[in-house]
């Protein structure tokens, strides 16, 4: 549509110069950006992805908001996550309905890890899942950040969850900076979800990125801890990295190349996440730049 200029007049498209090449298709089409600009980063995995996978965290959007995200970079999310225990302060039709947009754009959703904690606390976790099935949700996390699982609670609920039908995300790492973190009891962890059936394992980043897991106070990757745990495990590309912050996000691309997996994206950010992916941003155009 044309803007128009102050005066309420159509404002007047640029005049085509001489010379010019068509920007149309043969069948009259006008042609996409991606039919004229090569990414810099190379071409994304396209959905349904098994790699280059971006998690959203939803703490509180409205159908609105969700709808509109959806329809600009729904092609984009891979996953929602509805943050903590959000899930259970909606109302159920509010919680049904956000789910179905969701789902229709062919995005897997989740409530939040802390909430499947609480469920066990209480030793109500399977009828925790058999509600969460019957809302809709497609996925669920199964983690420990907070309270202390066994290896065998902590198998049984992934199994339990596999054998409902879900698409099961585990999560290694805890909540609490004083917590320490070990990368030889992560990578056991890591190998350990996997063969009970978890399809991604999430390393815990929080919403922050600070002072948990790989990230120091100031939200800058440990990378002596980030390349030992990668190295210690058969296949990296399972891990989904909890990445909030941009440079992390410019660094796990660097590091891994645009179709690493990463999570806890804000829901404004996924736009600018997708750009630093395919190197449409300065900050990893950069890379593929030709050194001086």
């Amino acid at each position: 549509m044309a803007g128009r200029c102050q005066t309420g007049e159509p404002a007047s498209m640029p005049a085509p110069v001489k010379g010019d090449v068509s920007l149309m298709t043969t069948g009259g089409a006008k042609k996409t950006w991606q039919e004229l600009i090569t990414f810099p980063l190379g071409n994304r995995m396209e959905k349904p992805r098994t790699s280059g996978l971006t998690m959203l965290i939803d703490k509180g959007l409205g159908l609105g908001e969700i709808r509109d995200l959806l329809n600009l970079a729904g092609d984009y999310i891979d996953f929602v996550k509805l943050g903590f225990g959000t899930s259970a302060l909606y109302s159920n039709h509010v919680l049904e309905e956000k789910i179905h947009l969701v789902t229709s754009h062919g995005i897997d959703i989740y409530p939040g890890g802390t909430f499947l904690e609480v469920a066990i606390l209480q030793d109500k976790l399977r009828e925790y899942l058999a509600m969460a099935r019957d809302f809709g949700f497609t996925a669920v996390e199964v983690s420990d950040g907070t309270i202390d699982l066994s290896l065998e609670a902590r198998a049984e609920a992934i199994n339990l969850a596999a054998d409902m039908g879900f698409k099961v995300l585990s999560e290694v790492g805890k909540k609490d900076p004083n917590d320490e973190f070990e990368i030889k009891d992560i990578v056991q962890l890591v190998n350990q979800d996997l063969a009970n059936g978890s399809s991604h394992v999430i390393v815990e980043g929080r919403e922050s990125g600070k002072s948990v897991g790989l990230y120091d106070q100031h939200g800058n990757i440990i990378m002596s801890d980030l390349e030992e745990l990668v190295y210690s495990l058969p296949n990296a590309s399972s891990l989904i990295w909890e990445a909030p912050i941009k440079e992390q996000q410019q660094e796990l691309i660097i590091r891994f190349g645009p179709n690493v997996n990463i999570g806890n994206v804000n829901p404004h950010e996924v736009l600018a996440l997708e750009s630093l992916r395919v190197g449409l941003r300065a900050d990893t155009l950069k890379t593929v730049l030709p050194r001086k």
